[in-house]
């Protein structure tokens, strides 16, 4: 029986981004350097797949420092932390490496640089997120508002003439944190801004490249975790760009099928944390139900890099 045809287009940039990729290779290598166990604070990216090779290495990934024992080594997740955590490191002397995108970091430094200015600061991002739980944790208490949405906006109630500041989580939609700039520039006409955008290029790219191919698209598959912001973002992205149909995918074995019958032309992208490797598995399953065709559509070549932190390289 002959396989029915199928388009893949495959969005470039796609999958690891410069910050996961150091983040991974800061556990791979002190395990190396270092031997096992090594704890990890969290997930150290957003991805199942990730954290089970690791684990299979000798990372052992715990919730708090509490679950460490005194003279263990520790890694801090890329999604940053709050203070408070390299804090009880140190006091309770324990060796850690801070595997913090150096993107989310400089959030980090500009949040600080503003609340040192005098100013009260405004973080757009979604409540819970580890990312924002680290960049809130950066300042004192009451020191930062969190702002989710345009609506939230309109209900901040703050003196107008408060000195305001905004930052940003750095794996948002672009267009959906353009809109609440936006209401935030016209509500507070004096509020300072980044010095450059917060939103990362990695989320950006992505978010362009899934733009470029949706309205081609029958349907949209992102593969990434159901806990991966930017992933969730990008199947907002495919939504609202013209494409008809799109679902978030951890792997292929977990793809509903059934549910994209009749598709001709499926659009394919990963979120910053997925590897290529769940990518080619999943075009591996398509290939053993369809007639496949690749085609791969690219908007913008990435070659960002992040050094290793020193105490991996001296």
């Amino acid at each position: 029986m002959s396989k029915s045809p199928l388009t893949i287009l495959l969005a470039q940039p796609r999958g690891f981004c410069a910050g996961v990729d150091r983040a991974i290779q800061i556990v791979e290598q002190a395990l190396e350097r270092y031997g096992r166990p090594i704890y990890v604070r969290h997930e150290i990216v957003h991805n199942r797949f990730v954290v089970e090779n690791l684990e299979r290495q000798g990372a052992v990934f715990v919730d708090e420092l509490s679950e460490i024992p005194d003279d263990a080594k520790v890694i801090f997740s890329a999604h940053g932390v709050p203070k408070s955590v390299p804090a009880e490191a140190e006091r309770r002397n324990l060796f850690y490496l801070d595997a913090t995108c150096p993107l989310v970091s400089k959030v980090h430094n500009q949040a600080q640089h503003q609340q040192r200015a005098g100013r009260h600061i405004l973080l757009i991002g979604h409540e819970g997120h580890p990312e924002v739980i680290g960049t809130m944790g950066q300042l004192p208490e009451n020191s930062m508002t969190l702002v989710e949405t345009v609506e939230d906006v309109a209900t901040l109630d703050i003196p107008q003439e408060t000195q305001l500041a905004y930052v940003t989580q750095t794996t948002l939609s672009v267009d959906d944190t353009a809109a609440i700039v936006e209401a935030l520039r016209a509500k507070f006409p004096n509020i300072a801004e980044p010095g450059s955008e917060d939103i990362c290029y990695a989320t950006t790219n992505r978010q362009e490249a899934v733009k470029a191919i949706a309205e081609r698209c029958d349907a949209m598959i992102v593969i990434g975790a159901p806990n991966s912001s930017n992933s969730n973002r990008l199947v907002e992205v495919a939504l609202r760009s013209g494409c008809e149909d799109a679902a978030l995918v951890e792997r292929a074995s977990g793809m509903d099928w059934a549910r994209f019958d009749g598709c001709k032309t499926l659009g394919l992208t990963a979120g910053a944390s997925a590897p290529e490797t769940l990518v080619e598995e999943f075009v591996e399953a398509c290939r053993e139900r369809y007639d496949v065709m690749i085609e791969e559509i690219s908007v913008r070549e990435e070659n960002v890099h992040f050094n290793l932190p020193r105490a991996l390289i001296a």
